[in-house]
């Protein structure tokens, strides 16, 4: 140390000054703010939001204000959140916003969507709760529900009504819930209690990599961003690759999905998460021109006219067999598609109790799904790759 500056830091010590803390580089995780200072960034590791278009956030040195741009399908008003680092002032010009304190220590989730991403972030130990464990696929979260470290809080993913008064007593830091429409009356229940309650509404983001960067938006509320980040850009780099391996394919098969339900065959629309998906894999989706994000109610017969030629038939739920398909409905054999045996089930990954990993791990890895896709219709192009999520319907008799 040069003699002026050993001379000045004697003379700090002595007089009981300190020199400034060496700058914060990584989000705290675990902690409080013990000693405030608001010129100090709290948030240096910082999301970047590149495709979800359901919701937004803008960083302050001590807190980050999060919107939900469309919290339901019907909503009329976006909701707000003002997410302070604890052990920091809340600002006080929010008035309508809602404000939680964070990295939160503990939460209460209502889909199984949100698990795959408290998992690949490092805070599936801050699960306290989920709604049922019966369409959950991940193994530690079924174990720890077994063993009473997570407790099953009921809601209409289990078929029930929400054990409200075991939420007051748990007191979670955090329940992450989604609402579909304003028809839902879980949601205004879930508020009433005055828990902290927040909408998540990845399903409403129509592109794969859209409902993936919600995993971001999880991020927030732990402060784990820096994860979240490097996860994403993994997953979006994977996608990305394979999706350009196929944009010059000169054969696009045919193909449309799924299967009747009571009368109606509810076809996804040609703006919907697998039209895209069916489009970057290099297929031709039968009703990719239509403008429908959702999806479409038809009857047996417009499908029949327009997808009996198809090359592909995919996503068929909860059948396993070439014969499981034609026990269905007899007029299924004349599909080109069940006479090629070029019918794919989504269902690869199904638990005890008909969960679907497709619908949990999946919609955080949509690389991995477009994996498949590309496999399925491009078998040459990923010649190594083994399906994950997709499984061919074979001819056994079941």
């Amino acid at each position: 140390m040069k003699p002026r500056i050993l001379v000045l830091f004697i003379f700090m010590l002595v007089i009981g000054l300190t020199f400034p803390a060496a700058a914060q580089d990584t989000n705290l995780l675990d902690a409080c703010v013990e000693t405030y200072d608001a010129a100090f960034d709290y948030f240096p590791e910082k999301i970047t939001i590149d495709n979800a278009t359901g919701f937004t956030v803008e960083y302050f040195n001590n807190y980050k204000v999060v919107t939900v741009t469309t919290p339901w399908s019907d909503a009329t008003d976006p909701i707000q959140y003002v997410l302070v680092q604890c052990g920091t002032p809340t600002p006080e010009s929010f008035v309508d916003a809602k404000v939680l304190e964070v990295p939160v220590q503990s939460i209460v989730t209502m889909s199984t969507s949100i698990l795959p991403h408290l998992d690949a972030q490092g805070v599936l130990d801050k699960l306290v709760g989920i709604d049922t464990m019966l369409y959950t696929s991940n193994q530690t979260v079924i174990d720890a529900v077994a063993a009473g470290d997570i407790v099953e809080v009921g809601g209409s993913g289990a078929g029930t009504e929400t054990n409200v008064e075991q939420l007051i007593d748990m007191q979670p830091d955090l329940i992450m819930t989604q609402r579909y429409s304003s028809s839902d009356t879980s949601y205004p229940a879930l508020e009433a209690t005055g828990l902290p309650v927040v909408i998540n509404a990845d399903f409403l983001d129509a592109s794969p990599l859209g409902v993936a960067e919600w995993g971001k938006f999880i991020s927030l509320f732990f402060n784990s961003e820096g994860e979240a980040q490097a996860q994403f850009e993994i997953v979006q780099s994977n996608y990305e690759t394979l999706k350009a391996l196929v944009a010059d394919v000169e054969t696009r098969p045919t193909v449309f999905s799924g299967t009747p339900y009571e009368g109606s065959w509810f076809m996804p629309g040609g703006q919907s998460y697998l039209a895209q998906l069916l489009a970057d894999s290099g297929a031709a989706y039968l009703w990719a021109d239509d403008t429908t994000i959702g999806s479409i109610p038809l009857d047996f017969e417009t499908v029949f006219d327009t997808a009996i030629d198809a090359d592909y038939w995919v996503n068929v739920l909860y059948l396993n067999t070439l014969a499981d398909v034609q026990a269905m409905d007899e007029r299924f054999i004349q599909f080109k598609a069940f006479q090629d045996g070029n019918i794919f089930s989504n269902g690869a990954r199904q638990n005890g109790t008909g969960g679907l990993d497709y619908y949990e791990a999946g919609y955080a890895n949509p690389d991995v799904i477009l994996a498949d896709l590309v496999k399925i219709f491009h078998p040459d192009l990923l010649a190594d790759h083994e399906l994950y999520f997709y499984k061919q319907l074979d001819s056994a008799s079941g």
